[in-house]
């Protein structure tokens, strides 16, 4: 994973998410390998996306959410609700250009 997004590339990120719909839902089973991989994809082709996680309680959500940004090595720009926000600069063409930090 890169450095850490600063406060104004997370605002950055979020202002583009704004408009994003959920690609990739994460059903009662949790992280299973087809959701990292699946995610991982999603990440390597948008590079910003939003993730709805259908956990029950904010301790097993943020825990979910935890485990794919570790298993996709992305930031976590932002989490609103069962909604997070993840983003994976691509190494071959990045697609969004971060403010400086």
């Amino acid at each position: 994973m890169a450095a850490a997004l600063s406060n104004p590339q997370k605002r950055y990120l979020r202002g583009l998410a704004h408009h994003l719909k959920p690609v990739i839902l994460v059903g009662a089973k949790g992280i299973t390998d087809n959701v990292a991989a699946e995610t991982g994809n999603a990440l390597d082709h948008h590079e910003l996306i939003k993730v709805r996680v259908a956990a029950g309680d904010r301790e097993l959500r943020d825990a979910w959410i935890g485990e794919l940004v570790e298993r996709t090595g992305s930031d976590l720009v932002a989490r609103i609700g069962n909604i997070a926000v993840l983003y994976k600069r691509s190494a071959d063409k990045p697609l969004i250009v971060l403010p400086k930090a």
